[in-house]
């Protein structure tokens, strides 16, 4: 399990790490940020696709083509974790050496948006307090991480309890004739 585990989850957690880097780069150039979280989460999904490849090569290579629930839910949360802490990491190390201004530009990007939408008054003044909220979470590291694996790790645990559904399979009772 630990060498399926291992494998998926650090190719897992290239990819989605280098779509992110990637999308971070594009975005913050352009200071537009439109796009990026739908190319975020597909990226995420697509990563996530290796709990399934796990679960499955695990299942039929290592265990007799059987393997419980629990079990197939423990190796999608372990690749998950893998995965989720590259992805924390690249994006930590990207923000203080690469974008350290991210979130101004992030903040600066979403007002102009909110505006070309027609947001004024007192919605506008409400994401502005939001917005800045977030700001000042963002000069403390730990909110950071945290708040980076609270993007990443509801969508691995979704997948991880999806191909468990999907891929449990426990031995057949023998039957009497």
């Amino acid at each position: 399990m630990k060498k399926v585990v291992i494998t998926c989850g650090l190719i897992a957690g290239t990819i989605v790490s280098v779509f992110m880097l990637s999308s971070i780069a594009w975005s913050s150039s352009r200071d537009n940020f439109e796009g990026s979280m739908l190319v975020g989460y597909a990226s995420m999904l697509l990563s996530f696709s290796l709990i399934f490849v796990g679960i499955k090569n695990f299942r039929d290579k290592y265990n007799h083509g059987l393997v419980s629930f629990g079990k197939a839910f423990q190796i999608g949360l372990y690749i998950t974790l893998i995965a989720s802490t590259m992805y924390v990491i690249a994006w930590y190390i990207d923000y203080h050496f690469f974008v350290p201004d991210f979130m101004d530009k992030f903040t600066d990007a979403t007002l102009k948006e909110l505006r070309a939408e027609g947001v004024s008054g007192a919605e506008l003044e409400k994401q502005i307090v939001e917005l800045n909220s977030y700001k000042e979470m963002y000069k403390n590291p730990a909110m950071i991480i945290l708040m980076t694996y609270m993007e990443i790790l509801p969508v691995g645990l979704l997948v991880s309890l999806i191909s468990a559904l999907l891929l449990k399979k426990q031995s057949q009772p023998a039957r009497v004739s």
